[in-house]
């Protein structure tokens, strides 16, 4: 039986979470663990992917330099400053300013 593969450990906190009614069973706990294995599996293969892409595009010198990737993000920001648009509630950490300031080619 696989509990007995498992060890004394895991096999009580599997019998834990049975116990407190997080799971209705060793085997669910199992499945669900199993499960969360294959999803995490398919994310990494996705990841895999896309970092032998990145490569590949690289290798074949299919890559912009960063500075006009910076000077792109920085004529986005001015041209959304110059409308009056307050982003300093976004997501970054800190307005727009700050990191207009202190980008590679700030003032």
């Amino acid at each position: 039986m696989i509990s007995d593969e498992l060890g004394k450990a895991l096999e009580n906190y599997i019998q834990k979470l049975v116990d407190t009614g997080r799971y209705g069973s060793k085997s669910e706990v199992l499945r669900e663990g199993i499960r969360l294995i294959q999803d995490r599996e398919t994310r990494l293969v996705a990841l895999d992917t896309s970092i032998r892409r990145g490569i590949a595009d690289a290798d074949a010198g299919r890559t912009h330099a960063a500075d006009d990737g910076f000077g792109e993000l920085r004529t986005r920001y001015e041209s959304v400053l110059s409308d009056n648009h307050d982003l300093s509630t976004g997501p970054s950490s800190g307005p727009p300013e700050y990191w207009l300031r202190h980008s590679p080619k700030g003032s």
